[in-house]
């Protein structure tokens, strides 16, 4: 009997649907374009073939590492290009994410896109413009600095029809030009010698262009590495319980004999899996495998109060200074009056829509790999280091997965299914299961904090001293990933630490220390609650602390809480600048006290809450509407001003802050991983839910556009005071401080009672 296996799309066009064509992949002439013309090996950052390739037709492509992860790089980049180059961006594509077409550029994570990548795109596209003048210029007979471009066409000045386009220049060929090229991935720079266009004179910069990649989205025509199918392909599944992973004691291989499409069982020390012809026999044979797995040796925390006293009682193996200004400790000794509590914040996913998926196509010492990891560099270090052959010998070809935050810095499911191909001889797609993905991703760390503050002289706040015990990234870009420490690879370090910023170092206080103590995770085995990093890393809990206490003392102290931070924003004109344009935006009044409680059976409130990340600045002012006999916490409306420099594509930055507000929303109410002694207990979003499209809060966003500021990423920045500006207008209404997260009705009632949320 014969398999039939139809593509969503495939189903789509049978039911009638109005898509009438897709393509799987792009045209094979595509693909290789770029390498097909480069002689020999893997593209020089010194030649401008490796960054620019201009098509017979004139269409512009743009080679980058860098990937499109539904943040809307992919145009801004081609925004960039389009400006430096004088062509429509219409003109532009950007082949992303392939190792063996593009120069390592870093891993796309941390919102450093526009900041680093920007620059080096932008100088290859000015690069590439002096050498199409020059090439105009013997064209043409006339000198360059009488030659201007327009859409790709270079003229003569006061004589138009002396012209000759760039695709009459090089279109199908190479420009076999040299540039410069110094220091290495994101801190590569480019011809720096020559000079790019000043922001006064861009066009296409700076304004609202369509993002390419929306509308296939929209139709259901793009493809995603979920897609992906080669010819020959098998499925595979890893064995892998949500519990601390052991060495597994007995494989009863019977047990599966008899399911259909089964084709082996695959063991390399702990790791086990197994392949079939088709999805659903690898779904059957992995849920039907008898396993039992030996006794744990690792000991975790059983719940938060556990946690909680291993993060206060462990000792640090790292400490990150934020800042450290004069003496808080000596000054709080003699200050009038003094403030002190403890927060709290869980674990939680980064909750990707659509699970991990990779194809690997492992033949000998060479592999192929198909996946939607941010760093394709990264992965194909990775995989090479597990397979044991030279990184040269790896090709990892992004395709777009699900938004990520993070989660696939670190693609697990890539060595999954490179350790399953290798074992198979054929190439394996492996798609994580829901419980795969909540039990298994990496989660943001949780974290305490503890916070003190000193008012001295004149109602003067003027010692501060900010703790945040957090555990550190067990996996990382210096770490080693699950298959790997399956099969026995030990990672070399402690783990990489979860940030520092957001403790309220960007305060003038006269004595201040912010920092964060790394607190040791690693675990003899793998574990379920094993950690990486989540968008705006760790600083989302140590924004909510800090600016939650600050509100707290203003009014302590009888203060506006948007007054009292002007007060300490001295000497930092753009935070103090986009403060206030969060409070003009909503018309702010000043508010010295909570409201005072009615009979209503629900009360409004308005908080604030602002910070500076990478460079960037956002205040958010929050407007909840709060249920009295339940705790519950509506969010009603969210205004957020963001200066992020110079704006690329506003429309592509307004994108970005609405999702980031979003995701803090529910960040900040609803999500927290469940745990025990043995593992994660939330493997559903029922167990583990996000905010739903109905309880999305209005949004209202300032946009601060600094031309004489060099760009930075927007992908994090405005989701970091979303939980303390929420915090704090819950305390506007009902007079009760947060001090853990998500705010739960149960926390929140228990706040208003008095009977919790304030545990110190």
């Amino acid at each position: 009997m014969k398999t039939l296996e139809l593509s969503r799309r495939q189903l789509l066009k049978g039911a009638g649907a109005l898509i009438v064509s897709f393509n799987l992949f792009p045209a094979e002439l595509d693909l290789f374009a770029q390498s097909a013309s480069a002689p020999g090996g893997a593209p020089d950052p010194r030649q401008l073939d490796s960054w620019i390739a201009i098509g017979q037709d004139g269409t512009v492509t743009v080679f980058t590492s860098k990937v499109e992860l539904g943040t809307g790089i992919k145009t801004a980049l081609a925004q960039i290009a389009a400006e430096e180059l004088d062509v429509s961006w219409k003109k532009i594509k950007v082949d992303m994410g392939d190792t063996q077409k593009t120069i390592d550029q870093a891993t796309t994570s941390g919102s450093r896109t526009i900041e680093r990548a920007g620059p080096q795109i932008r100088q290859a596209a000015a690069a590439a413009r002096k050498e199409l003048l020059r090439l105009a210029a013997q064209k043409l007979g006339t000198p360059v600095e009488k030659l201007t471009v327009k859409d790709g066409v270079v003229s003569v000045i006061g004589n138009s029809s002396k012209k000759v386009s760039y695709a009459q220049l090089v279109g199908g060929k190479r420009f076999n030009v040299a540039i410069q090229a110094e220091g290495r991935a994101g801190e590569l720079k480019l011809a720096q010698d020559v000079k790019p266009k000043s922001p006064g004179e861009y066009e296409t910069v700076g304004q609202p262009v369509p993002r390419f990649d929306l509308p296939p989205k929209v139709t259901g025509e793009a493809v995603y590495v979920h897609d992906v199918r080669i010819p020959g392909m098998l499925h595979g599944r890893v064995i892998r319980p949500p519990v601390i992973n052991t060495a597994p004691a007995t494989i009863d291989e019977d047990s599966i004999k008899n399911v259909p499409g089964f084709v082996k069982i695959v063991r390399q020390g702990n790791f086990v899996g197994v392949v079939a012809k088709t999805e659903w026999a690898a779904i059957q044979a992995a849920q039907a495998l008898k396993v039992t797995w030996s006794k744990p040796a690792t000991k975790l925390p059983a719940n938060r109060e556990e946690l909680d006293a291993y993060l206060t009682t462990t000792k640090s193996f790292t400490t990150l200074k934020a800042v450290e200004r004069g003496d808080p400790a000596a000054a709080l000794g003699k200050t009038k009056k003094q403030y002190e509590a403890t927060f709290r914040w869980p674990f939680q996913m980064h909750g990707m829509i659509g699970p991990s998926c990779a194809v690997a196509d492992v033949h000998g010492d060479q592999a192929t790999v198909w996946s939607g990891c941010q760093g394709p560099f990264r992965t194909r270090a990775s995989i090479a280091g597990l397979l044991k052959i030279p990184e040269e010998k790896v090709r990892v070809i992004y395709r777009e997965a699900s938004g990520s935050y993070g989660r696939l810095s670190n693609d697990d499911c890539a060595e999954d299914a490179a350790l399953l191909s290798r074992a198979a001889g054929a190439a394996v797609r492996v798609q994580w299961s829901r419980h795969d993905e909540h039990g298994w991703e990496p989660k943001g760390p949780a974290q305490l904090q503890k916070v003190r503050a000193g008012i001295g002289e004149e109602r003067k706040l003027v010692a501060w001293e900010f703790v945040d015990h957090s555990l550190p990234w067990t996996v990382g870009s210096r770490m080693i990933l699950l298959a790997s420490e399956q099969i026995g690879m030990k990672p070399k370090e402690q783990g990489q630490g979860n940030g520092n910023q957001g403790g309220g170092e960007i305060y003038a206080f006269e004595n201040t220390k912010v920092i964060a103590e790394e607190i040791p995770w690693l675990q003899p085995e793998p574990i379920p609650l094993r950690t990486s990093n989540l968008r705006a890393p760790g600083q989302l809990s140590r924004c909510f602390a800090s600016e939650s206490l600050l509100s707290e003392i203003a009014a302590d102290l009888g203060a506006d809480p948007v007054e009292l931070r002007l007060r300490y924003l001295t000497g930092d004109k753009r935070a103090t600048d986009v403060l206030k344009a969060a409070a003009e935006k909503v018309q702010w009044q000043k508010r010295r006290q909570p409201a005072e409680n009615s009979d209503a059976p629900s009360v409004k409130g308005k908080g604030v809450a602002m910070t500076r990340r990478s460079g960037g600045y956002a205040a958010a002012i929050a407007e909840v509407e709060v249920e009295k006999s339940t705790g519950k916490v509506a969010v009603r409306r969210i205004t957020l001003a963001h200066d992020c420099g110079l704006i690329v594509n506003p429309d592509g930055v307004k994108n970005q802050i609405e999702g980031n507000i979003i995701q803090g929303v529910s960040r900040a109410l609803l999500e927290e991983v469940a745990f025990d002694g043995n593992g994660v207990t939330s493997l559903d979003w029922g167990s583990y839910p996000i905010l739903k499209f109905p309880e999305i809060p209005e949004l209202d966003i300032v946009l601060i556009d600094r031309k004489d500021v060099s760009p930075v990423g927007a992908g994090e920045l405005s989701t970091v005071p979303i939980p303390a500006a929420i915090a704090n207008a819950v305390f506007d209404a009902t007079g009760a401080r947060l001090r853990e997260a998500p705010f739960t009705p149960a926390r929140v009632l228990a706040a208003m009672k008095g009977t919790g949320g304030q545990k110190s």
